[in-house]
């Protein structure tokens, strides 16, 4: 049954808002004194919130056709047919398309052009200059993402691009239109079209030089173009790989240097690891597996309930929105032994977590298509990183979570860095 929110409650939840300066706040205190399974309570907008492993796979596995991705939102809108906002057949086909280019076998192939895009990076820097790693993850992961899938070099593009995919990260970022979804959205229609036009220009470039020289590559784009799409819907696709490839990547990378930069101790035991190369480096592996759970980029899945869904603790009712909290999932101290510590030894010495208590790359049949390139890039960059300069933390304690179309590490990392 569900618990009612009680006055009390309500305004311990505010506190937290203002507190933590994030909804994960009032989100926290809610699974604290709720539960797994709650309502919340705002007027006009009263989205239930599940989390924990048996919610997680009932949503992701065993009645994941009970729930609908697509919903009518600015995200669906903008990304239009693009892979993470289908459902049924069309999303079966496009991922399938989609899988070639980021299958484990590929990876190897991929390192050194990995290993080179981070120098250009770091080729910028100035020894004792103060840099911000969520703003120099970013440019990596780009240039990481476009090379990738797409076999475009955009580094003298990152001034064109650069402030059309901020705004366009910041458009589908939650807001208030979550609540009011048809309120007027100003700011954005010129940034949106000039990224749109980006893509469309690879697009016909593409096209063009298999005209011209017969194909070349095996890339997705290439993908798609040899399956027969439109331009607009290669474009959807190409969208939502873009963003959700390079944000997640970003704010992963982010929040490792944050947390490295919050422990001194274990920040120098990775250092010393990496310098040897010879090993295997578990400790970063461990790290990176800790900053993924305490900051999943993607910490929340929205979904629209299509049939009733009956959980022990109450009933979602067919046309609900519902939340599944990989963030709460993570930080569940029913699970998790000091689950708000960074730690990353609990995943040392083959130590197992129960199925779905740790997800930051979903689960079930639509997991993360770049799961594998996305954990594979963070150690390559890490490894490169650490091993070319030191990195002296300027504002560890100021940095808390920010909901936008990831969980970004806010103001910025702040680091000194210096060429070793």
């Amino acid at each position: 049954m569900k618990t009612p929110v009680s006055p009390e409650l309500g305004r311990a939840a505010m506190r937290a808002l203002f507190t933590e300066r994030s909804p994960l706040g009032p989100l926290k205190v809610m699974a604290k004194y709720v539960g797994r399974f709650f309502q919340i309570p705002i007027p006009g907008f009263s989205p239930y919130v599940v989390f924990g492993p048996e919610f997680v796979r009932k949503v992701l596995v065993t009645e994941r056709d009970k729930v609908l991705w697509r919903n009518t939102d600015p995200v669906t809108d903008y990304l239009d047919r693009g892979v993470l906002v289908v459902d049924g057949e069309d999303h079966d086909h496009y991922r399938k398309l989609m899988e070639p280019p980021l299958h484990p076998s590929r990876l190897p192939d991929y390192t050194q052009m990995m290993i080179s895009q981070t120098d250009r990076v770091t080729s910028q820097w100035q020894d004792g200059e103060t840099v911000d790693m969520l703003v120099e993850s970013r440019k990596i992961a780009l240039l990481i993402i476009m090379q990738t899938l797409f076999n475009k070099d955009v580094w003298n593009d990152l001034p064109r691009i650069w402030s059309p995919i901020l705004k366009a990260i910041e458009y589908i970022s939650p807001g208030a239109w979550i609540i009011w979804r048809n309120m007027p959205r100003f700011g954005f229609r010129k940034s949106l079209k000039e990224l749109d036009d980006y893509l469309f220009e690879i697009i016909n470039d593409r096209r063009k030089q298999n005209a011209e020289g017969g194909k070349q590559f095996v890339d997705l784009l290439q993908h798609l173009i040899d399956a027969g799409l439109t331009d607009k819907i290669i474009r959807d696709q190409m969208l939502t790989m873009l963003i959700a490839g390079h944000d997640t990547s970003t704010a992963l990378l982010a929040w490792t240097f944050a947390l490295l930069g919050q422990n001194p101790e274990i920040h120098t035991q990775v250092v010393q690891e990496v310098d040897q190369t010879e090993i295997k480096h578990q400790l970063l592996d461990n790290v990176i597996k800790e900053s993924l759970r305490l900051y999943p980029p993607i910490h929340i899945g929205n979904r629209r309930v299509a049939e009733d869904m009956e959980f022990t603790e109450g009933k979602v009712p067919a046309g609900e929105r519902m939340f599944y909290s990989i963030y709460l999932t993570h930080r569940d101290p029913a699970i998790w032994e000091n689950a708000e510590q960074f730690c990353p030894d609990r995943f040392s010495h083959g130590r197992k977590t129960p199925p779905f208590a740790y997800v930051p790359f979903g689960g079930g049949p639509r997991a993360c298509i770049g799961a594998a390139f996305g954990q594979a890039e963070a150690r390559i960059v890490m490894t490169r990183l650490l091993q070319t300069f030191s990195f002296e933390p300027v504002n560890p304690h100021q940095i808390h979570a920010h909901m936008g179309a990831t969980l970004e590490p806010r103001p910025g990392v702040m680091m000194r860095v210096k060429r070793r």
